[in-house]
C-alpha cells in the first residue's frame, strides 16, 4: 500500500474498525500472494510495515471518537466511567457559567402535543384520538390482556388449591377450561404484537411455566 493510499485512509475518519480490519486482511492476503513470486526475506518486512500502518490508522480513527479532553490518552480510558466523568465535568462547567439560566421555556411545562420522533401521520392520528379521549387499539388491547391474565391466574390458583386438597376431579375439569382460556389470551397477545409499535411486544402464557410457578 502506497503512502497516498495511507493518507486517504487516514483522512477518512468515518471508516469503521470492521472495514479497516477487512481491508487489512485482504491487503495482507494480496501481499502474501504477490510474495510467492519474490523472495521470502523481503515479504516479512513488507507485511509488518503494512500491518503497522493500518494499526496506526485504526488508532487514529478510534482516537477521534473520543471527546477532545481524552484524545491522545486512549490507553488511559479503561471504562465508560471515564467518558461519563467528562460529560459531568462539561455539565458542571456549563452550570457554573450560567448557561442553563436563560434557556427558553424555563419554568414552563413541556409542550408534548407533538412527538418529533413519531411518523407525522401517526402523530396526527394520536392527537385526534387524545382530544376525543380515545386510545389506540393496541393500548386498549393491552389493558384487556393484562386484566384477563390477572383473572386467569386467580382462577388457576383456586383450581390448584382444589388439587392440593385432593379434589382431582374438579382440577381436571377446571384445567381443561383454563387451557381454553389460555389459548384465547394468547390469541389476543398475538394480535396485540402485530399492531403494537416496535419494542412494546409481550410474551404469551405457557401452561407448563404457570404450573411450575405454583409448584415452587
Amino acid at each position: 500500500m502506497g503512502s497516498a493510499t495511507y493518507l486517504r485512509l487516514e483522512r477518512f475518519g468515518s471508516l469503521n474498525l470492521l472495514s479497516l480490519l477487512c481491508l487489512q486482511n485482504s491487503s495482507v492476503s494480496t501481499v502474501r500472494f504477490c510474495s510467492s513470486s519474490s523472495s521470502s526475506g523481503n515479504s516479512k518486512p513488507d507485511n509488518k510495515k503494512l500491518v503497522d500502518r493500518l494499526s496506526t490508522v485504526i488508532d487514529a480513527v478510534n482516537d477521534r471518537k473520543l471527546p477532545p479532553e481524552l484524545r491522545g490518552q486512549r490507553n488511559n480510558v479503561r471504562s465508560e466511567t471515564d467518558l461519563i466523568n467528562v460529560v459531568e465535568q462539561r455539565i458542571w462547567h456549563s452550570m457554573e457559567e450560567g448557561q442553563f439560566e436563560k434557556l427558553p421555556g424555563k419554568g414552563k411545562p413541556l409542550k408534548l402535543d407533538t412527538n418529533p420522533h413519531a411518523d407525522p401521520a401517526e402523530d396526527t392520528l394520536y392527537r385526534i384520538l387524545s382530544k376525543n379521549r380515545c386510545a389506540p387499539e393496541w393500548v386498549e388491547l393491552n389493558k384487556e390482556i393484562r386484566s384477563r391474565i390477572s383473572e386467569w391466574r386467580m382462577s388457576l390458583k383456586k383450581a390448584w388449591a382444589n388439587k392440593c386438597s385432593g379434589d382431582h376431579s374438579v382440577w381436571v375439569e377446571s384445567s381443561e377450561a383454563l387451557k381454553l382460556q389460555l389459548k384465547e389470551i394468547n390469541d389476543k397477545v398475538f394480535r396485540y404484537n402485530l399492531i403494537v409499535p416496535f419494542g412494546r411486544q409481550m410474551f404469551g402464557l405457557k401452561w407448563e411455566k404457570e404450573i411450575s410457578y405454583l409448584e415452587e
